[in-house]
C-alpha cells in the first residue's frame, strides 16, 4: 500500500471520504503481470474503507473463478467479441484496424481477416469503421467460421449424418452420437445414464440457431459446432475442479501445493500454494508490515497454511520475529496441538479440515535433553512462558489448553531412546560442520542460526529433524516429525529404497527442495517426488519451467484448494506400492488413452508454422516423452489442420497420478501455449482444448479440436473377449453375421455326394 502524503493540500485532495479513515484503508492496490516476477500495480483511492473491501472482494472472486478459468471456447469468443466492442473511437464506432489486430499481424493473414469480414457483410478496408450494433454476436460467429473455416467439422458431422447431401442431424442420429463418441465407456450406468431423445432435444433447442430446425428436431451443421464448443461439452469433468475430495484425512495424506524461498516480496503469499518458505536474513530489524500481508495467503483458500522458516537472524530478532508471527497471525497461528491431536508417537497429524484458516510454523525447533518422564522440564517451561510474555494469546479455540505444549506431549515418547531428546532438529539446515562440501548444494540452508525458545515455541505440528534412515523414523514414529531433502539426496533415496520411501511418507511429512546449484532458479520435476508421496514439493513459483507448469496444472483441481488426496494405496499401512513398477498395481485398473490432434484455432496472430506435441507424465512407466508430435503446418497460425493418427498410450499402469501435456509450438520451437489434463476425469470423444500461457493463465482464443478415446487397459490377445463383455449385444449380433457370411459357402455341402 502507498504511504500518506504529507504535503497539505495534496493529502486531503486524495483522502477522499471521512478525514478519520485512514488512506491505506481506504486504497485497493491491483497487481497484475504474465508470471509472479514481472509485475506492475495500479492503487485506487476509494471514499470508504466498506467500499475499497467490496472492490477486493469482487476482484479476487473474479481472479480465482475456477469456471471463468476453464471456460469454454465458445465463452472465450464471448470475451474477444465483447473487447472488440470495447474499441470504439471518439465517434463511438469500431475501427476495422482494431479487428485486424486482433486476429493477425502478416499482411496475408490480414487480408483473410478482410475477406472474412466481406463476406459476412461488413466494412473491411483498414481505415473503414463499423457501428457497433452491426456487429452482434451471431455475426460475430458468422465472421468467425468465415475466418476459421471449420471443414474437419463439416466432414465430420456429414459422416455422422449419413452423407453430404444431408443437411441436419436428426434426434436418433444425434443420441447415437452422445453415446457412441462422447461417452465414458467406463461410467456406471445408473448414476450416469445414457442420453436419450429429450436430452438431445434440450442439446438442439439450446445449440441451434435455426429456430424452423428446432420445431422440426433438426440440428443444423451450426448448431453442431457451437455445441462441441460449449460448457455442455468440457475436454474435463467439471467435478475435477469442485472441492471433492476427502479433506477429513490426516494432513501427510496430502499432495500441498508448495513455494521455496519467499523473500516477503512478489505475490506468492497471496496464491493458492499452502506451503511457503520464507527466508530471513539477518541485516537489522526482521522486516515486519503494518498491513498485515501474510494472512491474506488463505484469501485463495481455508485451508491450512504453512510457513516454513530459514532463519538466519539473531536470538533478539527471532524473538521479535516470534513476536510478530503472534499478534499478527492472532488466532490462526497454531501455538499449542489440539486435544484430539496431541504430539505423540503413532498419533496422526490433524486433517486439513480441522486445521481450516491455520497457520502453521516450521521453523528449528530447540529441544531440551531430559530424564523419560511425561513432565516438562523447567527450561522449556520457561521457555512457554517467556513467548507467551513476549505475545500473549493466538491459540485457536481447538488448541490445547497451556499445559499441554508439545514438548509436555513429547515426554510419553515409547521406549527408552535418549536419542529421541537430541539437538538434532533442524531440517537440511543443520547439518553437522563436516558436511560443509554439501553447502553449495544445500545453499543457504546449511548456515541456518540456532533457534530461539520463542520460536521454538510456535513450533508444534511441522518439526524439522535430521533425517538418519527409514527405519530410525518407522522407529520414532511421529508424525509431526518432517526432514528436508535436496532433490539429488531425495533422488538418491528414491532409487535405493522406493517402497521404504513411500512408506515414510504414508507416516509423516517430506518436504523436497530445489539444490544450491540451480543458479537461475530452475525446476526439477516435482512429478518424480509425488510418484512417491513426498507432500510438500517446493518449486520456485517464480520460473515458469515444465515443471512450475505441472504444479501449477494439477493444483489446479479439488477447488484450487492447494491440497490433493493422494491415492489410497499411497495412504495406507496395509498397501505396498513400488513407483518403478511396469505391472498393474493392486486394485487399481490401468487404462489407455488415445488422442488425435485434429485442428487448431488462432494459435498465433504471426505468420509461421505450427506443431503439437502430446507427453504423458506420471510412474516412469507411464511417462511417455518426445515421442508424439504432429507434422508442422507451414505459414498457418489461424486455423491449421493436422488431422494426425491417434497418439497412443496403451498401458496407463496409474492412472490417478498421470496427466497428459499437450502443447504447441511454432516452427522454431517457442511455445506458443499448452494445457495439463488429468487422465482421470478426462472425457473421450471430439472435444476443444483452451490453451494456457505458462502461467497456467487462459490465452483468448488459443484452442485445440481433438479426438479422445479413454478406456481400461485390455492385454493383448483378450480385446475381443473384453469388448463381448462391454457389448455384448453388439458382439452376439457379429456372431450371428458371422454365421451367415460362412452360410454362403456351406448352404449347398448336402448335395455333395461322399
Amino acid at each position: 500500500f502507498p504511504r500518506a502524503l504529507q504535503e497539505g493540500k495534496l493529502r486531503d485532495s486524495v483522502s477522499m471520504g471521512a478525514s478519520d479513515t485512514p488512506l491505506e484503508e481506504k486504497t485497493l492496490t491491483v497487481v497484475y503481470g504474465p508470471d509472479l516476477v514481472n509485475v506492475s500495480v495500479i492503487n485506487f483511492c476509494c471514499n470508504s474503507r466498506e467500499t475499497a473491501q467490496l472492490w477486493t472482494d469482487e476482484l479476487l472472486r473474479m481472479a480465482y473463478n475456477l469456471l471463468s478459468l476453464n471456460a469454454p471456447a465458445s465463452r472465450f469468443l464471448e470475451k474477444a467479441h465483447t473487447k472488440l466492442l470495447l474499441t470504439t473511437d471518439r465517434e463511438g464506432r469500431l475501427p476495422v484496424k482494431g479487428v485486424l489486430r486482433m486476429f493477425a499481424q502478416h499482411r496475408d493473414d490480414r487480408r483473410r481477416v478482410e475477406r472474412a469480414l466481406d463476406a459476412v457483410g461488413l466494412a473491411a478496408g483498414k481505415n473503414d469503421t463499423l457501428a457497433p450494433d452491426r456487429l452482434c454476436f451471431d455475426v460475430f460467429l458468422r465472421f468467425y467460421r468465415q475466418l476459421v473455416g471449420r471443414q474437419e467439422v463439416d466432414a465430420i458431422f456429414e459422416r455422422l449424418c449419413g452423407g453430404a447431401k444431408k443437411k441436419a442431424m436428426t434426434v436418433d442420429q444425434l443420441v447415437d452420437f452422445l453415446n457412441k463418441e462422447q461417452r465414458d465407456p467406463r461410467l456406471n450406468e445408473i448414476l450416469y445414464p445414457y442420453a436419450n431423445p429429450a436430452r438431445a432435444k434440450d442439446i438442439i433447442a439450446q445449440y441451434e440457431p435455426n429456430k424452423s430446425y428446432v420445431a422440426k428436431g433438426l440440428f443444423s451443421v451450426e448448431g453442431f459446432l457451437r455445441y462441441l464448443m460449449s460448457a455442455d461439452n468440457p475436454i474435463v469433468s467439471p467435478e475435477k475442479f469442485d472441492l471433492s475430495l476427502d479433506m477429513d484425512q490426516p494432513l501427510n495424506h496430502y499432495f500441498i501445493n508448495s513455494s521455496h524461498n519467499t523473500y516477503l516480496t512478489g505475490h506468492q503469499l497471496t496464491g493458492a500454494h499452502h506451503h511457503a518458505r520464507l527466508h530471513r536474513g539477518d541485516g537489522g530489524a526482521p522486516p515486519r508490515s503494518g498491513s498485515r500481508p501474510l494472512p491474506r495467503a488463505l484469501k485463495t483458500s481455508d485451508f491450512p497454511v504453512v510457513l516454513s522458516f530459514e532463519n538466519h537472524c539473531s536470538p533478539k530478532q527471532q524473538a521479535k520475529m516470534a513476536n510478530y508471527c503472534r499478534k499478527l497471525f492472532g488466532d490462526m497461528l497454531v501455538t499449542e496441538p489440539m486435544l484430539s491431536h496431541p504430539l505423540r508417537p503413532g498419533q496422526p497429524l490433524p486433517s486439513p479440515q480441522q486445521l481450516l484458516r491455520k497457520i502453521i510454523i516450521k521453523n528449528k525447533k530447540k529441544h531440551h535433553a531430559r530424564p523419560h518422564k511425561p513432565l516438562a522440564s523447567p527450561s522449556v517451561a520457561a521457555a512457554a512462558a517467556a513467548a507467551a510474555a513476549v505475545a500473549p494469546g493466538g491459540g485457536g479455540e481447538d488448541d490445547a489448553s497451556p499445559g499441554e505444549g508439545p514438548d509436555d506431549l513429547n515426554g510419553d515418547a515409547k521406549g527408552s531412546e535418549a536419542d529421541d531428546w537430541d539437538t538434532d532438529s533442524g531440517t537440511e539446515e543443520e547439518e553437522a560442520p563436516e558436511r560443509s562440501a554439501e553447502d553449495q548444494n544445500e545453499g543457504t540452508a546449511a548456515k541456518e542460526s540456532e533457534a530461539v525458545a520463542e520460536m521454538s515455541a510456535l513450533v508444534n505440528y511441522i518439526q524439522p529433524v535430521r533425517f538418519h534412515s527409514f527405519e530410525h523414523a518407522e522407529k520414532r514414529d511421529r508424525s509431526y516429525e518432517i526432514s528436508s531433502f535436496v532433490e539429488t539426496q531425495a533422488t538418491n533415496l528414491l532409487k535405493e529404497h522406493p517402497v521404504e520411501f513411500v512408506n515414510y511418507n504414508k507416516r509423516q511429512l517430506s518436504r523436497i527442495y530445489p539444490s544450491g546449484t540451480r543458479v537461475s532458479s530452475s525446476n526439477y520435476m516435482p512429478q518424480v517426488f509425488w510418484n512417491a508421496g513426498c507432500q510438500l514439493i517446493a518449486l520456485n513459483f517464480q520460473t515458469l519451467d515444465l515443471g512450475m507448469q505441472l504444479n501449477l496444472g494439477i493444483f489446479e483441481f479439488n477447488g484450487r484448494s492447494g491440497y490433493l488426496l493422494k491415492p489410497d494405496f499411497m495412504r495406507r499401512a496395509d498397501r505396498k506400492f513400488d513407483p518403478f513398477t511396469e505391472s498393474t498395481v493392486d486394485g487399481i485398473i490401468a487404462g489407455t488413452v488415445s488422442i488425435r490432434i485434429i485442428s487448431g484455432q488462432f494459435l498465433t496472430d504471426k505468420h509461421v508454422g505450427t506443431y503439437v506435441e502430446v507427453d504423458m507424465y506420471g510412474l516412469p512407466a507411464d511417462t511417455v516423452r518426445r515421442r508424439f508430435r504432429t507434422r508442422t503446418v507451414p505459414a498457418n497460425g489461424i486455423n491449421p489442420v493436422y488431422d494426425e493418427e491417434p497418439f497412443i498410450f496403451k498401458k496407463v499402469v496409474l492412472p490417478d497420478l498421470a496427466v497428459l501435456r499437450i502443447s504447441v509450438c511454432d516452427d522454431s520451437g517457442k511455445l506458443l501455449g499448452h494445457r495439463i489434463l488429468p487422465v482421470v476425469g478426462l472425457r473421450p470423444g471430439y472435444r476443444h482444448i483452451s490453451l494456457r500461457n505458462e502461467s497456467g493463465q487462459p490465452l483468448l482464443l488459443q484452442t485445440l479440436f481433438v479426438h479422445v478415446t479413454v478406456k481400461d487397459y485390455v492385454p493383448d490377445g483378450l480385446s475381443e473377449l473384453a469388448d463381448a463383455l462391454a457389448n455384448p449385444i453388439k458382439y452376439q449380433s457379429r456372431i450371428e453375421k458371422h454365421a451367415t457370411q460362412l452360410r454362403a459357402l456351406t448352404d449347398d455341402l448336402d448335395e455333395v455326394p461322399f
